[in-house]
């Protein structure tokens, strides 16, 4: 194979989210084999935790993994000034799956979009895809990830945010029935309930590490309620909890030591909000922190004339019940082997190479960034409300 004929790629971040773990099915790494095949090849990975990158790589290189090919002339540079420094060839795509409190802003030290397209747009075309979140940090850094929206824009450099639940067979049937029945949403209702014993990370329990279940882990059902419902009407935003002191947010089963994290610091149990889209719709979502075991409960729900389609375990198996005007009964749909990162990826892939429009690419930079910026608000609220 010919240098002209093979994909370079750089990816961003060397853990769980690009090179997969037991915590779920995250793994892009995965994908981008899957879909280049033959012709990937990993530049370079960037982070700063060298021995554990250069010890998923050569995992990578075993003979049986399959990939060895992509992976053969792979290095591993602790930042992306030291990447910069080889004066290597800019890749076609640079995958960003380091944590989001390191990327998403113009401030040095979080900025790797804005250093990517200073560096490399003008000299050749390079496209990025971005994790969800975009970011985490303060609530005044939303204006800063506007920022960095305005320049991917301005830079016309292509962008995808991996909101993957846009993608699913299911979603976009649930789509097709809105758009082909001409109907306008009139009510959205997300639900995510988590398997708390399963979540092992402190971080993930302290608010000024991980800001937050709907920050870190509802910003999937909060994107797909904007997918569907549209932009939201930020100031009609409003939320309650129950925090870890109240009388019901008292856990039984938690596999971390949360007396470690200031009470402060420690995450709510409930969190119930609902907000008005500029459509003049309205919307929901309750996050709940209740679950032991392994398994979440997740389902997602709209109404619009005559309509109803409920969305139930898209993370695992997903199914769609649908009740129209010409059945009072529920029609029930099963999407078996569904794939949504794969989808994601495909799509981006393909409209990197033109063989597709933008429009395949579900999830906007400026998307993930008013999807941030819906979670911010929820967390506000339910503060606000506290107090």
């Amino acid at each position: 194979m010919t240098d002209a004929e093979t994909f370079n790629v750089v990816f961003v971040g060397g853990g769980n989210v690009m090179f997969g773990s037991d915590e779920g099915p995250w793994n892009h790494s995965l994908r981008f084999e899957r879909k280049l095949g033959e012709r990937l090849r990993v530049v370079a990975v960037i982070d700063p935790n060298i021995a554990r990158t250069s010890a998923t790589i050569q995992k990578k290189l075993d003979p049986s993994s399959g990939v060895a090919h992509a992976y053969a002339s792979t290095k591993v540079y602790k930042s992306f000034a030291e990447f910069c420094e080889q004066g290597l060839e800019p890749p076609r795509v640079f995958v960003i799956g380091s944590p989001p409190m390191f990327r998403g802003s113009t401030q040095p030290g979080r900025n790797i979009e804005k250093e990517i397209i200073e560096k490399y747009h003008g000299s050749k075309n390079i496209a990025i895809f971005v994790e969800k979140p975009v970011t985490t940090g303060p609530q005044e850094d939303i204006e800063d990830a506007y920022r960095v929206s305005r320049l991917i824009t301005e830079s016309r450099v292509l962008c995808s945010v991996g909101y993957m639940l846009r993608y699913l067979k299911a979603v976009r049937f649930m789509k097709e029935i809105l758009e082909t029945n001409n109907l306008h949403v009139m009510n959205t209702i997300a639900r995510y309930a988590c398997a708390y014993q399963s979540i092992a990370k402190l971080d993930w329990w302290d608010k000024s590490k991980s800001a937050g279940p709907i920050i870190e882990q509802g910003t999937h059902f909060c994107d797909l309620s904007r997918y569907f419902g549209g932009d939201v009407d930020i100031p009609s935003v409003r939320a309650h909890t129950v925090e870890w002191n109240d009388t019901p947010g008292r856990l039984s089963r938690q596999t971390i030591d949360e007396s470690l994290i200031p009470p402060e610091r420690r995450i709510p149990r409930v969190t119930s909000a609902h907000w008005r889209y500029k459509s003049g719709a309205v919307g929901s979502l309750t996050h709940v922190v209740a679950l032991q075991g392994k398994t979440y409960a997740c389902e997602f729900e709209i109404f619009a004339d005559g309509y109803y389609l409920k969305l139930v375990n898209p993370y695992v198996a997903p199914r769609l019940y649908l009740r129209t005007p010409l059945e009072d009964e529920e029609q029930v749909f099963d999407f078996a082997d569904d794939d949504p990162f794969y989808t994601e990826v495909d799509a981006f892939i393909d409209v990197v190479e033109g063989k597709a429009t933008q429009d395949a690419i579900s999830s906007t930079y400026e998307d993930g960034v008013k999807t941030y910026e819906l979670t911010w608000a929820i967390r506000l609220a339910s503060e606000e409300s506290r107090a």
